[in-house]
């Protein structure tokens, strides 16, 4: 069976806190492109990469059992999260910005027909891209910051069962953190109401950004009291969504967590609402074009002329044979007079 196999980042470090049988990777300080980490994530899942990955950590596995979802939580603006230090660690080389659209691209082309669930969200930029299964499961999903903040202040919100110790319910930094937090909660909330989307033979894709450690870290400091409480806070539910992921997926889920404190470049990037809709998103749900193959030209013209070709000889034979004299054109005819002549 499976375990879960979640991945932390400890100021730019790359960390795996557990990963299951069908995924190993070997203990060493080995340094990890940024660039690279989606070929981590895709090869983790089964998918091929376009380039080569020549980086040690991650061995060959049990590549007839994959795991069923992936999910990659990335936290801006932390110097170092304390998540749990029983796993294996490696450093970020270049931490660059990166996305998961290259193994969501694998999951439409491999398993359009199941109609997978993928969600990319970030909540503190109002960036969400959902396709598939995902429109369904969480049409009820917070979104915007408006939505956020209306969410907190509901009756079953986070805020009446967290801690939150120096954190405010009235300063809006506080509230940004506290909502992507209950994004966390929501998410596995509402994928628990469709337990048989997590049991099909299709994989999963969620890709989450929270930015809003970050925006306490400028608000308060870096050494503050509210940065601290908001580290452990982060790092407690990271947790808890973990495990509960980890449950709805039996085990066969891969999450990640992404924690860098800048990135060396700015990513740019184009985005679809969920609230974009139109009919021919209903008959072809990812927007793909046909499957195309690079020699399809030269093959189409091959046998496109070849059977034109055909087409005309089998034409221009009928006609001379419908109109051939067999007594002048036929060569057996006309030897046969000549024979008849000279006797």
């Amino acid at each position: 069976s499976f375990f879960c196999l979640f991945l932390g980042v400890c100021g730019d470090e790359f960390s795996v806190l557990r990963s299951p049988q069908s995924v190993v990777f070997r203990d060493g300080s080995w340094p990890i492109p940024g660039e690279r980490i989606p070929d981590v994530a895709a090869l983790s899942m089964g998918f091929s990469v376009e380039d080569d990955l020549s980086w040690p950590g991650l061995a060959v596995g049990d590549l007839f059992h994959r795991p069923r979802a992936t999910v990659l939580v990335t936290v801006k603006g932390v110097d170092k999260l304390a998540l749990p230090v029983k796993g294996i660690s490696y450093p970020i080389e270049n931490a660059v910005p990166f996305s998961l659209d290259s193994v969501a691209n694998a999951i439409h082309t491999l398993f359009s027909e199941e109609t997978p669930v993928v969600l990319q969200l970030a909540p503190s930029e109002e960036r969400v891209y959902m396709v598939g299964k995902a429109n369904s499961v969480f049409e009820d999903l917070s979104v915007t910051l408006r939505q956020l903040r209306n969410r907190l202040f509901q009756d079953n919100s986070i805020l009446s069962s967290l801690p939150l110790n120096s954190l405010s319910r009235n300063n809006e930094v506080d509230l940004l953190f506290l909502s992507e937090l209950q994004v966390l909660h929501d998410i596995a909330s509402l994928l628990s109401r469709h337990k048989h989307l997590a049991k099909d033979h299709s994989p999963d894709l969620y890709s989450l950004e929270l930015a809003g450690l970050e925006e306490v870290g400028k608000r308060y400091g870096e050494d503050s009291q509210q940065f601290k409480d908001a580290s452990q806070i982060l790092v407690d539910s990271l947790q808890k969504f973990a495990d509960e992921m980890f449950n709805l997926y039996s085990g066969n889920a891969v999450v990640e967590v992404v924690a860098v404190k800048t990135f060396n470049s700015p990513l740019t990037r184009k985005t679809r609402s969920i609230l974009q809709s139109s009919q021919s998103d209903i008959e072809n749900p990812y927007n793909l074009a046909y499957p195309y193959n690079y020699n399809y030209s030269v093959i189409f013209n091959i046998i496109l002329w070849m059977m034109i070709g055909l087409a005309l000889a089998v034409i221009v034979i009928s006609y001379n044979l419908w109109n051939m004299d067999p007594g002048y054109d036929s060569i057996i005819y006309r030897m046969t007079n000549q024979k008849i002549r000279m006797d």
